[in-house]
């Protein structure tokens, strides 16, 4: 790995997982707090960290991008829809399949969606790959 290529990765890691901390807790606070059902918080929640990580990464760990900011956060969006359905599509499953803690169930499904959303921006939306 090219040494520009793992610090913009280690920096989007830890937005992520600042977002993704974010993320838990509105979950926990709509879904517990609230009484929102767990996939309309888990929905909500996705798309307001999202939202957030879009702001940091752009600014913190994909500089440079030739792309606007409005057309990158349509991008980003788009992106993020998928990024839902592996999100919403996981919890379906697990929760009521596998008796699985909605909370629990969330983390597992965030790796997968995590991996998903890096590439297809840093590939697709920021377009800054091997910058």
């Amino acid at each position: 790995m090219q040494y520009p290529a793992f610090i913009r990765f280690i920096k989007y890691s830890t937005v992520g997982v600042g977002t993704f901390l974010f993320d838990l807790v509105l979950l926990y606070v709509l879904t517990d707090v609230f009484d929102v059902h767990y996939l309309y918080s888990a929905g909500i929640a996705f798309l307001i960290a999202v939202s957030l990580n879009f702001i940091l990464s752009r600014r913190y760990v994909f500089k440079g991008s030739a792309r606007s900011g409005s057309v990158s956060y349509l991008n980003f969006l788009l992106i993020a829809l998928v990024g839902l359905g592996f999100v919403v599509g996981g919890m379906y499953v697990l929760v009521p399949v596998f008796s699985v803690s909605y909370v629990i169930a969330r983390i597992f499904v965030a790796g997968l969606t995590g991996i998903w959303n890096y590439l297809m921006n840093l590939y697709v939306n920021f377009n800054v790959a091997g910058k």
